[in-house]
């Protein structure tokens, strides 16, 4: 896994799809540190499903995030988020993108932690505010500090975070380098997993 090569080795594949098995491969992290775009980039690497927890949630409340925080506030919607992502990881081997705050909820996590190997994609705060102020869609960060509250919430949910069975840094670099990373994390972990 050395430089900042986009080149994914056919063996690196294979060992991590025996790695991921029949599990979930699940991506947890910070709003914008590129879960759903490296998830659904990784999901065609390995020749497998993709889901984004938060596009699974709103089809099935047929509102957005972002009206589901307005209307029933967080804990609702955390409610909401837990029972998805118990489907979708009872529904067979899949990439799954999940929303920013879903692994720092201790039920969600174990979830995760049972049914799935999860990958924290772990991107700096300066980053993440790059890509987030794009788009003025995150509830969490609708407040009179936007960047103050994006520095607060990294600062909290990090220690769940770093709970993830790999860790992947996701920086401004090319899509494929990142997935390319992803892929070796998850095949040194079967590696690992065969020599024990």
């Amino acid at each position: 896994m050395g430089g900042d090569t986009a080149t994914i080795g056919q063996r690196d594949i294979e060992r991590a799809r025996r790695a991921i098995d029949a599990r979930c491969l699940v991506f947890v992290g910070m709003m914008g540190s590129g879960k759903s775009v490296i998830g659904r980039l990784t999901a065609e690497a390995l020749s497998m499903p993709f889901v984004d927890c938060d596009s699974e949630i709103e089809t099935v409340s047929q509102m957005s995030i972002d009206d589901l925080f307005k209307t029933y506030g967080e804990a609702e919607f955390r409610a909401l988020e837990a029972r998805v992502m118990n489907r979708l990881l009872q529904s067979g081997a899949k990439v799954i993108s999940t929303g920013g705050g879903a692994f720092v909820q201790p039920r969600t996590r174990a979830a995760i932690k049972a049914r799935g190997l999860s990958v924290w994609l772990k991107a700096d705060l300066e980053v993440l505010w790059e890509r987030v102020q794009k788009r003025n869609t995150r509830p969490l960060l609708k407040t009179a500090n936007p960047k103050d509250t994006l520095k607060a919430l990294l600062e909290a949910r990090a220690p769940a975070y770093a709970m993830a069975d790999i860790t992947v840094q996701s920086r401004n670099v090319a899509k494929q380098t990142v997935v390319a990373q992803v892929i070796a994390a998850i095949a040194n972990t079967y590696r690992k997993d065969s020599l024990s």
